[in-house]
């Protein structure tokens, strides 16, 4: 194993992760076709070269991306911090059912990812998203349970608005709050991420590449699988596609200029945002994963930092992160 990849703590209390992990949707769900035997291959190859932090949850692939790591996890529990989520339900076609937060969904919910999982305890337990028809102190204080049997090590939240957050730490400590945060998607800055500070909480970034827009790969929609959800991503179509194009050139430029690839500045752009700071990029592909984790040793100088906030600042981002539908889940 490689132990160069730095760590960093998530939290005042939670628990020590490679400094950028690996989000699995990608290789289950929403990206189109993947093979098992590649997903399988990419997760070992993970944690060989000390990418420890997997992240997962119960809705990516309907259970099938939990089952997945699952394979990994037969041999290699012990060198994972295992992260999963629960909240988003969704029928075994897919078709997605609502948020639960109620105490004896949660309870369910985290028995079935154990079972699929195949392990006895989850690393970082996640409410996926904040249920409106449920008081955050009634979900959290059911997650607090789960860690007094012994089933669950740490919380977390995702997308979670900052009252919420600071409602949910006075219930039970709160290791991370998972929300996205990439060179296109900066408002946590402002408004979540001081709360977690003060609060101890982690930040763990998900989408820093800007669901793969930001690595310059994706030059034109046609580019995406009939099936890939981005197709339906606003950010994606029409004129967006052509104004945020425009960024991904202009980090494209900053890039050479340090001899690393866009990828790479915008995961180091990311860790350079403080210590706190975990984003998982998703890949299915080992080559990607290695540039990704190579990242946490890219050094940028106040003049590359300084430089990629003018760039920001001079290309605004064209269109919401989301469909409009999907919006009001997220910072609830």
């Amino acid at each position: 194993m490689n132990t160069n990849l730095p760590r960093r703590q998530l939290g005042r209390q939670g628990p020590t992760v490679s400094a950028i992990g690996l989000g699995c949707m990608g290789m289950s769900d929403f990206y189109g076709a993947s093979e098992e035997a590649q997903n399988l291959a990419v997760l070992e190859h993970a944690v060989d070269i000390g990418v420890n932090f997997l992240d997962t949850a119960d809705m990516y692939g309907v259970g099938r991306n939990e089952a997945l790591l699952a394979k990994l996890l037969r041999a290699r529990r012990d060198e994972v911090v295992l992260a999963t989520k629960f909240g988003n339900v969704r029928a075994a076609d897919g078709a997605f059912l609502g948020v639960d937060g109620r105490p004896e969904y949660v309870a369910a919910a985290c028995d079935a990812s154990l079972k699929r999982l195949g392990v006895d305890h989850i690393d970082l337990y996640y409410q996926h998203r904040v249920d409106p028809n449920v008081p955050i102190e009634d979900t959290v204080g059911a997650m607090a349970r789960l860690v007094d049997a012994g089933k669950v090590r740490h919380l977390g939240l995702s997308e979670a608005a900052p009252d919420t957050i600071r409602r949910a730490a006075a219930v039970h400590p709160i290791a991370a709050l998972q929300s996205e945060y990439s060179l296109w998607t900066r408002d946590v800055a402002d408004t979540v991420l001081p709360v977690c500070r003060e609060l101890g909480i982690g930040f763990v970034p998900y989408s820093p590449l800007g669901r793969g827009f930001l690595t310059g790969a994706i030059r034109k929609p046609d580019d995406l699988a009939e099936d890939d959800w981005r197709r339906q991503n606003p950010r994606f179509q029409g004129d967006n596609f052509d104004r945020n194009y425009a960024l991904v050139e202009a980090v494209t430029e900053v890039a050479r200029a340090r001899g690393a690839s866009p990828a790479q500045i915008a995961l180091a752009w990311l860790l350079h945002q403080g210590e706190d700071i975990v984003p998982i990029p998703g890949t299915r592909r080992i080559e990607r994963l290695d540039e990704n984790a190579a990242a946490a040793q890219l050094r940028l100088e106040p003049e590359d930092l300084a430089r990629i906030d003018r760039l920001l600042a001079s290309h605004p981002v064209a269109g919401t992160r989301y469909p409009e539908a999907h919006m009001g889940a997220v910072n609830r």
